[in-house]
Order: structure tokens, then sequence, then C-alpha cells
């Protein structure tokens, strides 16, 4: 799992002599309507707008990030329908690589939560099913390739921890939902870590608004 900053919304509009931030465009576009458009100061503005959940300010600025995941990760990103996607093609271009994941055992009264407790051996055991299982895939996906059998059929063959790579834009707006639904606990521990990712980037890129919401 990766996921790294590709870009966020620069603002071209200058205050006094001085170049907006991305989170100083949000607070310029919210006070369309104010005599004081021109103010530079915008923590108290930004504060307010959250805790009165007033949203649409937040869609203003965009930011793009890059997640490398598996295909049983990607769908569930894919989900998050306010964002738009890239995602690699494995109809275009040859898979190379795999995610290997660390096994948990099945929570009896969650059927969607895992629990993180069990035995160094069933670990190895399942480690060592991902690594044979990934090794007969890409040897018969190869000879599926070589004998001129498409890419878009010769994936077929691939298991669910085949890597993939996608680029995921969104405004702020919709980080913030995605970033509180997914860091929670009930989110598969794979996707959380994104999340988690994220998130650190979002505090980076945005700290007013993540003071704001208690992320800071």
């Amino acid at each position: 799992m990766n996921v790294r900053l590709i870009a966020v919304t620069n603002p071209l509009v200058e205050i006094q002599n001085e170049k907006l931030t991305p989170e100083g465009l949000i607070a310029y576009c919210a006070r369309v309507s104010s005599p004081h458009q021109e103010k530079l100061d915008y923590e108290k503005l930004l504060a307010y707008c959250i805790k009165n959940r007033h949203w649409s300010i937040f869609e203003m600025v965009d930011m793009t990030v890059e997640i490398t995941t598996s295909r049983a990760i990607s769908p569930q990103i894919l989900r998050h329908r306010s964002f738009v996607f890239q995602e690699f093609s494995q109809r275009y271009a040859k898979v190379q690589s795999f995610e290997t994941y660390t096994p948990r055992r099945q929570d009896t009264r969650n059927r969607q939560h895992s629990v993180d407790d069990l035995d160094e051996a069933t670990i190895t055991w399942f480690t060592d099913a991902q690594e044979k299982i990934s090794a007969f895939s890409v040897e018969k996906y190869n000879e599926a390739l070589d004998k001129g059998i498409a890419k878009e059929c010769a994936r077929m063959l691939l298991p669910l921890n085949t890597q993939t790579k996608l680029y995921m834009k969104g405004s702020v707006r919709s980080w913030i939902h995605y970033i509180e639904v997914r860091t929670d606990a009930s989110t598969q521990k794979e996707h959380r870590d994104i999340a988690e990712a994220v998130k650190e980037i979002f505090i980076r890129q945005f700290p007013v608004t993540a003071a704001a919401l208690g992320w800071a």
C-alpha cells in the first residue's frame, strides 16, 4: 500500500500582494456576499462553517492523490462516487506486482469485521498460500499472453491481491467525508490504512480545516 499527494488546487488570486493558499481560496469564495472578501484571515470563518455544517464552501478546492493497493481494495474506494478516478488498466498494460496481506480471524458476531489474534503458524500458512497462488497465477497469465490471448481475457487468471494504481480527485468536502467514514474501525484494515495515510496528507495541506475538525 502506498499513498502520495499529486495535486491541490493552486489559486491564482492575490490579496494585498499575497497569493491565496487553497484554504484562503475556500474562504475567499465563501465571502462572495461579504464586503470583507479581501480579508486574509480565515481561521474563524472555516471553523464556523464546519461547526454549523456549511459544507458547500469546501467544494471550491480539490485534492488528487495516487493510491497503490490491491484489486480487492480498489472497488471499496471506487464506491465513493463524489470523486473522479483513473485506474491502472489491466486491459491495456501487463500486470507486474501483487500485494501480500497479513490474515486476521473472522469475527463471529460481525461478518464485516475481523480480529487480529491469529497464531503465527496460521499467519505463515496464509502468507505462503498467497505467494504460491500469485506465482502460479503469474505463470499461467504469462503463458496466456504468450499464446496471444488478449490482456483483457488473460487477467481472468489473476487473484484479488493483484496490485493496481489509481488516482482519486475530489473536493475538500468529499475528502472530509471519505476520511471520517474510512478511518472508522468498521472499515477493513487495508482500506483504513489508506484512509489514515490520506488523512496525514490532508492535515498537511489543510491545517486550519483539519484543526477545526479536531484532527490536528
